[in-house]
């Protein structure tokens, strides 16, 4: 067996191991699951991206949404002094 050290914030050691007792398991089962599906599927088992969330389909749809309510009058504008010029 090998040994893995790694270092964690506590806050997401306490969450994940909250989460795996309350699925009994332990927090090292459970990182030995992760490494199998890693290896056996050959990547991480979750999407990761560097994407800017801005231009999300889910918010492009929503941007062209309220566009759409806006030119039929439906929706109206207001202006901040939060940006400056």
């Amino acid at each position: 067996m090998a040994q893995i050290n790694l270092k964690v914030d506590d806050n997401v050691k306490k969450k994940a191991e909250y989460v795996c007792n309350e699925l009994g398991l332990s927090l090292s089962a459970a990182i030995n699951i992760y490494l199998r599906k890693i290896g056996r599927e050959n990547k991480i088992p979750f999407e990761l991206s560097i994407e800017d969330p801005f231009y999300s389909e889910s918010n492009i749809k929503y941007l062209e949404k309220k566009l759409e309510e806006y030119k039929k009058g439906k929706l109206t504008l207001e202006t901040h002094n939060i940006i400056e010029d």
